[in-house]
C-alpha cells in the first residue's frame, strides 16, 4: 500500500511541475509574441514619421483631391457623350421616318 501512495504522489508531482512548466512556457511565448507586434508597430511608425517631419504627406492628400477632381471631369465627360449619343440616336430615328 506504501508503494501505491509513493506513486500517486509523484504522478501529482510531476502533473503540477508539468502545469508549471507549460504555463511558464505559455507565458514566455505570448510576451514574445507582444514583442513582435510591439515592434512591427514601431517600424510602421517610423515610417511615417519621417513624413509627417517632411510634409510630403500634404502633396499626397493633394493627389489624392486632383484625382477626385479628374474624376468628376471624366464623368461630366462621360455624360456629355451620353447626350451627343442620344442627339445623334434622335437624329438617325428622324432621318429614318422621313424616308
Amino acid at each position: 500500500m506504501d508503494q501505491y501512495r509513493d506513486s500517486t504522489t509523484g504522478s501529482l508531482g510531476s502533473l503540477i511541475s508539468g502545469a508549471i512548466l507549460g504555463a511558464a512556457g505559455l507565458a514566455l511565448w505570448l510576451f514574445s509574441e507582444a514583442e513582435k507586434r510591439q515592434q512591427t508597430r514601431k517600424q510602421k511608425a517610423m515610417l511615417y514619421a519621417p513624413r509627417i517631419q517632411d510634409g510630403s504627406e500634404a502633396f499626397e492628400s493633394a493627389s489624392v483631391t486632383n484625382q477626385d477632381k479628374k474624376s468628376e471631369k471624366l464623368e461630366q465627360r462621360v455624360e456629355k457623350l451620353n447626350a451627343a449619343i442620344a442627339d445623334v440616336r434622335k437624329q438617325l430615328e428622324d432621318l429614318g421616318e422621313k424616308d
